[in-house]
């Protein structure tokens, strides 16, 4: 039963993993992670005007970014405010770094 959890642990951290990767495909994604990397936190509005792109369009990167595990996401009042989810970014590098250097 060990080697099966042990694969099945694996498939579920190169399905995380991909879904990570995947969602940093994206120029404007890179930008915006770059963008947060820069601010600690900002606004989509104060995103959207810094990147020169539409308020729903940011938003809607903002989705893939947070769901694959690179963003967070709060609100206050009407405002949304976003931020690298720097924890789970280490964690997933971590993870990487750990399958690649299986011998």
């Amino acid at each position: 039963m060990g080697a099966r959890h042990d694969h099945s642990n694996q498939v579920e951290t190169l399905h995380d993993l991909s879904r990570h990767f995947y969602a940093l495909k994206d120029v404007l994604r890179l930008k915006m992670v770059v963008l947060l990397a820069d601010r600690n936190e900002c606004t989509v509005n104060e995103m959207a005007e810094a990147l020169k792109q539409s308020q729903p369009l940011v938003s809607w990167h903002l989705r893939r970014l947070k769901t694959a595990g690179l963003v967070k996401i709060r609100r206050a009042g009407r405002e949304v405010y976003c931020s690298l989810d720097r924890d789970a970014i280490e964690q997933h590098q971590q993870a990487f770094l750990e399958l690649i250097q299986r011998s």
